[in-house]
């Protein structure tokens, strides 16, 4: 492996490589590039990148876990690539990537140089929240930084996007910076076949991308001695909700989640229903929370998602039933309004939660709503009604009895609670 040269600073050996459970949110890095260098040491451009990610067993860490190498070399396959960093993060209960991207600027960075030139590419856009004034500012000040050590040969864009929830879809993303509105779609090409400008493009979350930096640094072996086989590593995750200390917690894969409640303070005592996943993700109850690790493999076998990392406990006297309910007419709302599942479908599943939270006789109301969950799954133009359906459902599912509660008594107390944050406004372009 050989080190490049970095202009204007001094020459670094190869640091040892993190030794704990927090990789990419350790705190041994200085301010800066200089500290950065410091801690990571130099870039290093020889490695057969994807070759290692292939053996790092790395995913994507931006909700569908997909290989990450699979995904660069679909990419390396074509013509004058272009890589797109993906750090939008549109879903209402997640900070991690914006934690990551004030935090460890240049971690991130690092990544998309390492996958830029692995593919081929020259140029790289970052794509954050054009309203996250403090992500924005922290990626001005380290691209300039870069820029002016020479440290990358990759030329690398910011782009401010749009606040809706699905514009972080990768081929939202794609339309969006190609001049369109940012809204997703399953239709042919994708963008590794045809996206930014027409050229093959890859789209990674810049968590993902994060990780990237560290499997060139420190290779394969050292990734994979944490986490599990089927998932290595470690993730950053969103605790929230009933828990005295919320926030981000960079977590080993495998683990316990509610060891992972308890150290951000959840409770003493039976844990409380959990949505993992975020709003595309999935309730858990009780007993599932306490035997759950936090993987997406483990997750898949009791049909749950990690999803993009969020871990939101339900606090006390709060009413999950009500509070999907407000979900579900987000959800509608969010609609790219482009087929008759979302445009039709999500607002008459809210309509149907809607009425068993407000106490109507749950009968007709959940027989309709179990109706619409099925009948839009798999037939959307994109995805939004299949994450919308799924969260729903875990809610019957995991809330059956406060249904039966509803029916009986009406409205609870605690529906005007209005915990889970519901963003307002927001455009496609």
């Amino acid at each position: 492996m050989t080190d490049v040269a970095v202009s204007g600073l001094p020459a670094a050996g190869r640091p040892a490589a993190p030794d704990g459970v927090a990789r990419l949110l350790e705190g041994r890095a200085g301010p800066g590039l200089r500290g950065h260098l410091d801690r990571f040491g130099p870039p290093n451009l020889s490695v057969d990148l994807i070759g290692e990610l292939r053996r790092s067993g790395l995913r994507g860490r931006g909700g569908a876990a997909f290989p990450t190498a699979v995904k660069l070399a679909a990419v390396a396959r074509r013509r004058r690539p272009i890589v797109v960093a993906n750090g939008t993060e549109g879903e209402p209960l997640s900070s991690k990537d914006k934690t990551l991207l004030v935090t460890a600027p240049h971690l991130v960075l690092d990544g998309v140089s390492f996958a830029a030139q692995a593919l081929g590419a020259t140029e790289a856009i970052v794509c954050v929240e054009r309203s996250a004034g403090r992500v924005v500012a922290a990626l001005e000040g380290a691209i300039a930084e870069r820029v002016a050590a020479r440290v990358d040969p990759v030329r690398v864009q910011l782009a401010g996007t749009p606040s809706r929830f699905v514009v972080g879809e990768e081929s939202a993303l794609v339309h969006w910076l190609n001049g369109g509105d940012a809204k997703p779609t399953t239709t042919p090409p994708r963008p590794f076949e045809r996206g930014v400008g027409g050229r093959p493009t890859l789209v990674q979350n810049v968590e993902t991308l994060a990780h990237v930096a560290l499997v060139a640094r420190f290779g394969a072996d050292w990734y994979r001695t944490l986490g599990t086989p089927e998932d290595p590593g470690t993730a950053l995750v969103t605790i929230g909700g009933g828990v005295e200390h919320p926030g981000v917690y960079e977590v080993e894969q495998g683990s316990s989640m509610l060891g992972a409640l308890r150290a951000a303070g959840l409770p003493a005592g039976p844990p409380p229903p959990v949505l993992v996943g975020g709003y595309f993700g999935t309730w858990l109850d009780p007993d599932e929370v306490a035997a759950a690790p936090l993987a997406p493999a483990g997750l898949r076998q009791i049909d749950s998602t990690f999803g993009c990392g969020v871990v939101w406990a339900l606090p006390a006297g709060v009413c999950g039933l009500a509070e999907t309910a407000r979900v579900a007419r987000w959800f509608a709302d969010q609609s790219a309004g482009q087929c008759g599942p979302c445009f039709n479908g999500l607002p008459a599943i809210a309509s149907a939660l809607e009425a068993i939270a407000a106490g109507e006789p749950s009968g007709k109301a959940l027989t309709h709503l179990q109706r619409w969950a099925s009948l839009v799954l798999g037939r959307g133009a994109c995805h939004h009604p299949d994450g919308a359906s799924r969260m729903v459902s875990s809610a019957v599912r995991v809330f059956s009895a406060e249904i039966e509660r509803h029916a009986r008594r009406g409205a609870c107390r605690a529906s005007a609670g209005r915990v889970l944050p519901i963003p307002t406004g927001g455009s496609w372009r």
